[in-house]
């Protein structure tokens, strides 16, 4: 069955970074992307950042512009999500998530993913 699976968030402090890995299990190459979602407690899912088609493009939201890198290993079939002077509101649950098919634009419409890891908690104090 095809899955993606998240690891790396914890307890940071305001200013500090954290990288995150997501594995799937199926090539990342062709005509896929990744992205990934986050949704704090109380509020909406929220789209952070995608790569796509195969690490054609990559495309963040503005909350996290300048401050994120989302980068993928093809090798080990593995997206990472590189963050930079977190800061409280980066706090919640983080989420990969896979395209096998086509995805236009920025690819940020969670409805269009086939596949969800569990979530990784990312808690940034001050």
């Amino acid at each position: 069955q095809k899955h993606v699976a998240e690891s790396g968030g914890g307890s940071v402090r305001t200013g500090e970074s954290m990288t995150l890995s997501c594995v799937a299990s199926l090539h990342l190459y062709g005509g896929n992307s990744m992205a990934w979602f986050r949704q704090a407690s109380g509020k909406e899912r929220e789209w952070v950042a995608s790569i796509l088609r195969g690490g054609e493009a990559v495309a963040y939201a503005d909350s996290v512009q300048g401050r994120a890198t989302i980068s993928q290993d093809n090798a080990i079939n593995t997206v990472y999500l590189q963050m930079n002077d977190l800061k409280p509101e980066d706090t919640g649950k983080y989420y990969c998530a896979a395209h096998w098919g086509p995805c236009s634009g920025r690819c940020d419409n969670a409805g269009a993913f086939h596949a969800w890891g569990q979530g990784t908690q990312v808690t940034v104090s001050s």
